[in-house]
């Protein structure tokens, strides 16, 4: 499990993160929604430490890691499975060697192992005999694949997915998001999705978190999101799928 309790972020004086206070639950998929500009996306760079919160605590499992020296949050980020917009693969790095760049930096283990622990990544995530393909080679939803690969490599206690969807169509970004829901309950993960795919919110939203400006604004679940009347949250879930269905 994840905390954020009362945590404020501003950039000279403009304040993006107003007090805000969430609690992302282990076993499922936690979405973080929002209007572009509405701070879910610095609230995501808080949790994992990108950005220095100036209130408040980000919590791990009861491990306050915003208050931790750079030597304890090491510790921490050792557990941390991350899943960037776009994949952000090494271009200069086949697929395997993406896979098994986490290992190399963390661990001691031995080539032997480290081919091992990727195949196994690759297999889980329905990816075989890519190894030896570079990213310029692979389509894009074959790259968010790798990209979760990669990311689960060090047998992560969380993952956090950064638009996982974005510029995919929508039967890819479908797959997408099951290989994330199931890979989050079979390994028991704490996962933090960023995203403003609504189809995401209504097959994986196990937990959502509506942020707008800068306040969390709205708490629920897939179950409870089209019955809302938050007027701000289903402006933005409306008008988020009609956009969706005239594209």
């Amino acid at each position: 499990m994840i905390e954020a309790k009362n945590v404020s972020k501003s950039f000279g004086e403009h304040l993006v993160l107003d007090n805000v206070s969430c609690r992302f639950e282990e076993g499922m998929c936690n979405l973080i929604i929002g209007q572009s500009g509405s701070g879910k996306t610095v609230l995501m760079k808080c949790l994992v430490g990108l950005f220095e919160i100036d209130k408040g605590n980000v919590e791990y499992d009861g491990r306050i890691f915003s208050k931790m020296s750079f030597d304890e949050m090491k510790v921490i980020r050792q557990e941390i499975g991350m899943m960037f917009q776009g994949g952000a693969l090494f271009d200069s790095m086949n697929v395997e060697e993406n896979i098994m760049f986490p290992l190399s930096m963390f661990t001691d283990q031995s080539l032997e192992e480290k081919l091992e622990r990727a195949n196994f990544c690759l297999s889980r995530v329905r990816l075989e005999n890519v190894n030896k393909l570079f990213p310029a080679e692979l389509s894009g939803g074959m790259k968010k694949r790798v990209a979760i690969a990669r990311a689960i490599a060090m047998n992560p206690r969380y993952l956090f997915c950064d638009e996982p969807n974005s510029g995919l169509d929508p039967l890819t970004a479908n797959v997408i998001d099951n290989l994330i829901s199931e890979i989050t309950q079979e390994y028991n993960i704490t996962t933090v999705i960023n995203t403003h795919d609504m189809n995401s919110v209504i097959e994986i939203g196990d937990k959502i978190a509506y942020v707008h400006k800068g306040k969390l604004w709205w708490e629920g679940n897939k179950d409870t999101i089209l019955k809302s009347d938050n007027p701000e949250l289903n402006e933005f879930v409306f008008a988020t799928e009609l956009t969706r269905k005239l594209k």
